[in-house]
């Protein structure tokens, strides 16, 4: 008897969940580019140049998953440790299950051999001190993109800024080998988060680094996100850089800059989203820096609503993105940015609290060669940009994707 009281009293105070979301839908994207006529690629040989086709599609349609919330199954659990104290697991891994196999994306955030706890893996320590979290968890830079999406960054209807800034720096949804501390909640309103990624790379004392492992540095993350949500208003803003590589020897790190504000506004009968964006791609010299030393920055906005209508909820969203690379003062040639614009619209009917049925469609118009495509996680196509037909080449620049995604989501 007394055994059972002890375990009794444990598992009042203790508590493990397990948790998941299967998402399936039919997807398809096609993507469209336009020939480019190239005046002396002309001369050279008209004949076979007049052959190839003024415009070139590439599309894929196909079962896919994650199109409207990530397909996931997890475990999470909290011991309360007395004094307000408590401490907390999250693993959380990705489902592939349109086939079953190990689940890839296309820009590196999660991959693996076989299903892994990737998407989260974490434990923390909380209390009236706000909460310390270690392992592998989500950026602060990225829960602006996602929390003020419509879509979430999920499917065909991604806000076109979150497609925009993975160029620029592949994983970045998630950090691994993370501190992370998050403010506690009591704040009236206010809520923050910072962030550390060790980069874990071997260091050695002087010369001997640069020979042994040039990229000393490379791979470390730091970033932070604070707001203030009360009532129908949410705002917050975001910062973080990622060190994508080093050069010990050149005293050179390839940072990717990451800035974003953005917010939403209840009314109840419409919720309205908006998001600046701002990334810049550059090499940061410690000493002999180049006297021109060219940037690459993305600046882009997104303005998105949801309409709640019965069981269900309307969304719609209008992005727009510019990416620009310093040009040197010196030279001539004229410049104009690639840039693109993005309009998604959406509907979700809620069968159940836990069930539901969606349809998206997602159009992007690329500009000045810009190549961006409305695919949907598996559900990619890619876009043609030249073509060879014997001694000739054509050039193909990008122009128009269209995607969309009919599916089932539920949630346990």
């Amino acid at each position: 008897m007394a055994a059972l009281a002890v375990a009794g009293v444990a598992s009042a105070q203790s508590s493990v969940e397990l948790f998941g979301i299967v998402d399936a839908s039919i997807s398809s994207v096609s993507n469209k580019s336009e020939l480019v006529q190239d005046p002396l690629t002309v001369l050279a040989n008209p004949l076979a140049y007049a052959l190839l086709p003024s415009t070139a599609k590439a599309s894929k349609t196909g079962l896919n998953n994650s199109a409207n919330s990530s397909s996931r199954l997890g475990f999470r659990g909290k011991e309360d440790l007395g004094g307000g104290l408590a401490a907390s697991f999250w693993l959380e891994g990705a489902l592939s299950n349109d086939d079953g196999n190990a689940y890839t994306t296309s820009n590196g955030n999660v991959t693996g051999g076989g299903f892994n706890f990737q998407r989260r893996s974490t434990v923390s320590l909380s209390g009236p001190f706000g909460e310390v979290r270690l392992g592998r968890d989500y950026k602060p830079t990225f829960w602006n993109l996602t929390v003020f999406d419509p879509f979430g960054t999920n499917g065909a209807g991604t806000a076109l800024v979150h497609r925009a800034a993975t160029a620029f720096e592949a994983n970045n949804v998630r950090s691994n080998n993370s501190i992370g501390y998050f403010l506690p909640a009591n704040l009236g309103g206010f809520y923050g988060q910072v962030q550390y990624a060790f980069n874990e790379q071997a260091k050695y004392d002087g010369a001997i680094q640069s020979s042994l492992n040039d990229n000393s540095r490379g791979g470390r993350y730091w970033g932070g996100r604070f707001g203030y949500a009360n009532g129908p208003v949410d705002v917050a803003l975001s910062y973080g850089e990622q060190n994508a590589k080093s050069s010990y020897a050149l005293g050179a790190d390839a940072l990717v800059k990451n800035f974003s504000l953005a917010g939403s506004y209840d009314f109840g009968a419409a919720k309205l989203f908006a998001q600046y964006q701002n990334t810049k791609s550059v090499i940061d010299y410690s000493e002999n820096a180049p006297l021109f030393n060219p940037a690459t920055k993305l600046d882009g906005y997104l303005l998105g609503v949801t309409v709640p209508v019965g069981a269900g909820v309307i969304k719609a969203s209008y992005g727009n993105v510019k990416i620009k690379t310093d040009q040197n003062p010196l030279s001539t040639l004229s410049y104009n940015p690639p840039k693109a614009d993005q309009l998604a619209v959406g509907y979700v009917h809620n069968l159940s609290k836990r069930t539901a049925l969606y349809a998206t469609v997602a159009y992007i118009k690329n500009k000045n060669g810009a190549n961006f495509s409305a695919g949907s996680n598996s559900i990619t196509a890619p876009t043609v940009v030249s073509i060879t037909n014997g001694t000739a080449v054509g050039g193909y620049t990008p122009k128009t994707s269209v995607g969309y995604d009919l599916g089932i989501r539920h949630s346990f």
